[in-house]
């Protein structure tokens, strides 16, 4: 227990902003590496193969989403029981984590990886997709769907090593994973492609790089881990509702997220035609990459947050979220001030027809023009999932992807002629709404915490 308490008394004692740094610089390293997997399967592709197997790519991403909602369901929500564990000294919880996820995984993952692999045309003829870059599609996730039960281990059980605060650790098995699949991609494109393929040696890069990353935690939670450890694999009856309790709002993140980015490609189809695809494709790929980075950020405030939420440590849980929002944001100008300024150079990673990069500037300004607040949104739904409070992070999740977002994207493209640039003026409109929301949440939640705090120092209990 020794390493689990001396990162305890770092997350209860550490000045805020250092502990962010420890936290946060790891975790952003770690998971922009991971966000590399399918940005550069789509610029290798789209460079070596061309603008049809980048669409395919592109397209591909949101039902990638799956697997990723899945290891979330289940990673963020041992990752939230975990931290408050610690908080409280509870090692028969810790004790059961690791067992209850890896049996939970394994279960979801075969599913998937047979329901994927059989309907996997009917799945992408959902985004609209047609044609070759429908075709070259389906061979990309077909391939992606075998190595499911690789990627949500290795993933999910990386969330298990940020919930305990060591977040240089999972940054290095993680990033070693995305590097090896960096290394792949132009080697098993260019072999592929060389036998009348192409778009599947992407695929195959994935999933070899998923397969060694998973091998290689499997052996870390056997052999090296000091405190959380493999136990008994079964599924927890008791533990497994409190995961999933935090593990939904998550994973809504990402499901919602395949939800609204598959209405938005058949939205462009309908609205542009093949074009307007590529470029929402390409505008898409950017701000998930962007993206990445505040992501990495709520992974150290994730168990910063929740060890001293179960600690009592109400005003230190006050002091983080300011410190970690400040951060995200100041992150966010790092990629927001490029794409405003050369949003040209930054569709040409992924396009290499002038024509289309022209036609796609300004509406990829339009997407990008709220992903400044970004950074406190992702804050406010990173703390209720850490306090244990998943309904408020369900909430704000579900209004963002889906109640405000659904029945814009539906209604601008037929108000007086925006045409296709509502799919892009759409997410803007939500952001803005969620916004005012969030606010207004984590006000009232501040609140509480300070007459939680006031009654403790009254009945002379110190915090």
């Amino acid at each position: 227990m020794e390493q689990t308490v001396d990162t305890r008394t770092k997350l209860l004692t550490g000045n805020p902003f250092r502990v962010m740094l420890s936290l946060s610089l790891p975790a952003i390293i770690g998971m922009v590496v991971i966000g590399l997997y399918n940005f550069m399967d789509a610029l290798f592709v789209g460079q070596m193969v061309g603008p049809s197997a980048m669409g395919a790519v592109t397209v591909s991403y949101p039902f990638t989403l799956i697997n990723s909602g899945v290891s979330t369901l289940i990673g963020i929500g041992s990752a939230s029981v975990l931290s408050r564990a610690v908080g409280r000294k509870d090692q028969a919880t810790i004790d059961r984590i690791m067992g209850n996820l890896i049996a939970a995984i394994a279960l979801l993952s075969v599913i998937i990886t047979v329901v994927g692999m059989i309907f996997t045309r009917q799945i992408l003829t959902l985004s609209g997709a047609e044609g070759e870059i429908l075709e070259q599609a389906v061979r990309y996730l077909r391939i992606v769907f075998t190595g499911s039960l690789f990627v949500n281990f290795a993933q999910a059980a990386n969330m298990v090593m940020r919930g305990e605060g060591l977040l240089k650790r999972a940054m290095l098995i993680m990033g070693a994973g995305a590097l090896l699949n960096i290394a792949l991609d132009p080697l098993m494109i260019a072999i592929v492609k060389s036998n009348g393929g192409g778009v599947e040696g992407a695929a195959y890069a994935t999933v070899i790089s998923q397969v060694v990353q998973a091998v290689v935690t499997v052996w870390y939670f056997l052999k090296k881990s000091k405190n959380v450890r493999i136990h008994k694999v079964r599924i927890d009856g008791k533990l497994m509702p409190e995961v999933l309790g935090v593990g939904v709002s998550a994973m809504l993140m990402q499901v919602m997220q395949l939800i609204q980015q598959t209405l938005m490609y058949n939205t462009a189809a309908r609205y542009g035609g093949d074009e307007w695809q590529i470029i929402l494709g390409a505008s898409l790929r950017l701000q998930a990459f962007a993206f990445i980075p505040l992501w990495g950020v709520s992974q150290g405030f994730q168990p910063a947050a929740g060890t001293n939420y179960g600690a009592g440590e109400y005003g230190r849980v006050k002091k983080f979220m300011r410190v970690f929002t400040l951060s995200a944001t100041a992150l966010a100008a790092v990629f927001y001030v490029p794409v405003m300024l050369a949003p040209k150079a930054m569709l040409s990673m992924f396009i290499t027809d002038s024509s289309i990069v022209a036609l796609g500037t300004d509406s990829l300004r339009l997407l990008f023009s709220t992903y400044i607040t970004l950074g406190f949104m992702i804050m406010v739904i990173t703390l209720f999932q850490a306090l244990g409070e998943g309904g408020k992070a369900g909430l704000l999740s579900v209004l963002r992807q889906i109640a405000l977002f659904i029945p814009l994207v539906l209604l601008l493209p037929r108000i007086a002629g925006i045409g296709v640039q509502g799919v892009f003026l759409a997410p803007v409109i939500t952001d803005l709404g969620v916004l005012v929301l969030c606010v207004v949440m984590v006000a009232l939640t501040f609140g509480r915490m300070t007459k939680k705090q006031n009654e403790l120092h009254v009945k002379g209990v110190r915090i």
